[in-house]
């Protein structure tokens, strides 16, 4: 999956030494959770919107420095890695360096969410299956195996839940008659938390996409 084409550059950074009003000016006129800023034509990093009302509008950027976040991804930088930066930054906005730290743009995160939604996971028909088991007991290569053991084919899975020593698995199976699959889980000690056809379950998981990034465990 090629993000290079996903790389947007019409908001370039900010002047470290322009001031907090000019950017208070462009948050207001964007909808955008940072700003990039720059010093000498270098990326130095961002500063939300949050901090931005903070400050007074008369000092110069330069002056909250200690408030620029320096986060960034590559354009090789895969996409996984791009939303679990957007999770963790809380960001809205990711800028995109290059092998020489120059600014190239910035993916925004709907258009990363949607490309998460266009995967099989979401795309396919199928059935969804959540499992549980211990931490120190569960493995994928046994869970595709029963999976596969019933003629059906994993379309994705990912761990969706760590609780203390359980671990929680959600699966998209692309078979929707789930009862024989979830009989052999449970023949194999797992816990079935839920299961569900290709349903309105699957469609609150597209909704909420963007906070079920936050718990991706690749």
């Amino acid at each position: 999956m090629d993000l290079q084409n996903y790389i947007i550059n019409d908001v370039k950074p900010v002047s470290i030494t322009g001031k907090v009003s000019d950017l208070k000016l462009l948050f207001n006129q964007l909808t955008y959770s940072h700003i990039p800023i720059e010093k000498d034509g270098v990326y130095m990093g961002c500063i939300s919107e949050t901090d931005a009302h903070c400050f007074e509008g008369a000092k110069i950027i330069n002056d909250c420095d200690y408030a620029i976040e320096g986060f960034y991804v590559r354009p090789t930088t895969i996409w996984l890695d791009v939303l679990e930066a957007f999770a963790h930054n809380d960001s809205n906005i990711m800028p995109v360096l290059d092998e020489n730290n120059k600014y190239l743009g910035y993916y925004e995160l709907n258009d990363i969410i949607h490309l998460f939604n266009e995967t099989p996971f979401f795309s396919e028909p199928g059935g969804i299956l959540v499992v549980e088991k211990g931490i120190h007991d569960y493995s994928f290569s046994e869970i595709s195996q029963i999976v596969e053991s019933n003629d059906a084919r994993l379309l994705g899975a990912f761990v969706s839940k760590m609780d203390g020593d359980l671990i929680r698995i959600t699966l998209k199976i692309n078979n929707t008659s789930l009862n024989e699959i979830i009989q052999t889980f449970r023949r194999y000690s797992y816990n079935i938390i839920s299961g569900h056809e290709d349903d309105s379950y699957l469609e609150s998981l597209k909704e909420r996409s963007q906070y079920l990034a936050k718990y991706l465990n690749i």
